[in-house]
């Protein structure tokens, strides 16, 4: 901030402070003259005890509230709000003791009845302390509460930023792992100069393009994923040729169902890669149905309990992934049988 705005604030706050006190002044007059015509020795009495209210004030919105209430050193805010009571009242008796020595003349007759009953004088004191301290307690609960939100939204922003991050990495995972074993696959129908190749080529650009352009976005059209998904299996059915059984069942998918990108796809991925063939045939078989509040993904497989790893990256993955993404809003069970691998997800749809 600069060193002119600076001054200015303090003039302002000076000025403020300097038109509150004028009005107490002006409260103490009209308070204490009540009862008294002689307004000229009213504005003597008030003025004799506007420093002591000055003080108290002073005292304890600016050191008891701030260095001992709000930092709950509780004692100590009690034994020091005490002797700044003893003190104040000290010299509250002496004023009442200036307006009988100094304006009344030692008669105590004369003296304005409101300024001889010192409960009122008292009253009158506390009462601008106790205004004043309760308006210093809301500023300075706004003023926490103020930090207490910026500091929890800071903390959001940098636990989103955190999760978006590892998101990015386990996608960096899958993204690859999926590549990998496409490329090899139409490496070896290039080797044998397949007519199946270009197909393969077709359906591959189709995938990257949904990799690069759609994968990104936080959630993205079930419909659109299902369709990755088909891409996928064609790509998949060209390598495994007549050794390959797969059905694929999606019922009652809606056109608004949002999910997140590449969220089934590893689960597919880890039916192929550790699938085995029984009789000479790995059967899969892939069920999707939605409804309004829920989205059910199944998939099973068979394999040889020697060949297959549960604990593979891409599961690893996926769970990490559902933990970020759909916290307490999913379901995820894989069993093994004797000579099948399952894997069920319900998922609240967001």
């Amino acid at each position: 901030m600069p060193k002119t705005n600076i001054i200015l604030k303090l003039i302002g706050r000076l000025l403020l402070h300097l038109v509150f006190w004028c009005m107490v002044l002006l409260f103490f007059t009209y308070f204490f003259g009540a009862e008294n015509k002689n307004y000229s020795e009213t504005l003597l009495f008030s003025l004799f005890l506007m420093p002591i209210t000055i003080a108290t004030t002073y005292v304890s919105i600016y050191k008891l509230i701030p260095d001992y209430l709000i930092t709950k050193r509780y004692f100590l805010f009690v034994l020091y709000s005490l002797y700044t009571i003893i003190i104040s009242g000290y010299l509250i008796m002496l004023s009442i003791f200036f307006s009988l020595i100094y304006i009344s003349n030692f008669e105590y007759t004369n003296m304005n009845p409101i300024t001889r009953n010192i409960i009122l004088v008292t009253t009158a004191v506390y009462l601008v302390t106790i205004i004043v301290s309760a308006f210093k307690l809301l500023k300075l609960n706004f003023k926490n509460t103020s930090k207490a939100n910026n500091l929890e939204k800071k903390i959001l922003e940098t636990q989103l930023k955190l999760k978006e991050q590892e998101l990015n990495y386990l996608k960096m995972q899958i993204h690859p792992h999926f590549l990998f074993n496409t490329l090899n696959t139409m490496y070896g129908f290039a080797l044998k100069k397949a007519d199946e190749a270009p197909e393969m080529i077709l359906k591959l650009s189709n995938l990257l393009d949904y990799l690069l352009y759609k994968v990104d976005k936080p959630f993205v059209l079930l419909t659109d994923e299902i369709n990755h998904i088909k891409d996928y299996i064609e790509l998949e059915k060209l390598r495994f040729n007549n050794t390959l059984s797969i059905d694929l069942k999606c019922n009652t998918i809606s056109e608004n169902i949002k999910i997140a990108p590449m969220l089934f796809l590893p689960f597919i991925e880890n039916s192929f890669k550790h699938g085995a063939l029984i009789n000479g045939v790995l059967v899969i078989k892939i069920s999707i149905t939605c409804t309004d509040k829920n989205i059910h993904f199944y998939i099973e497989n068979t394999y040889k309990k020697s060949e297959v790893s549960t604990k593979g990256i891409g599961l690893e993955n996926m769970q990490k992934r559902l933990d970020l993404l759909y916290k307490d809003h999913y379901n995820l069970k894989i069993e093994t049988k004797s000579d099948t691998f399952k894997v069920n997800l319900e998922l609240k749809t967001l």
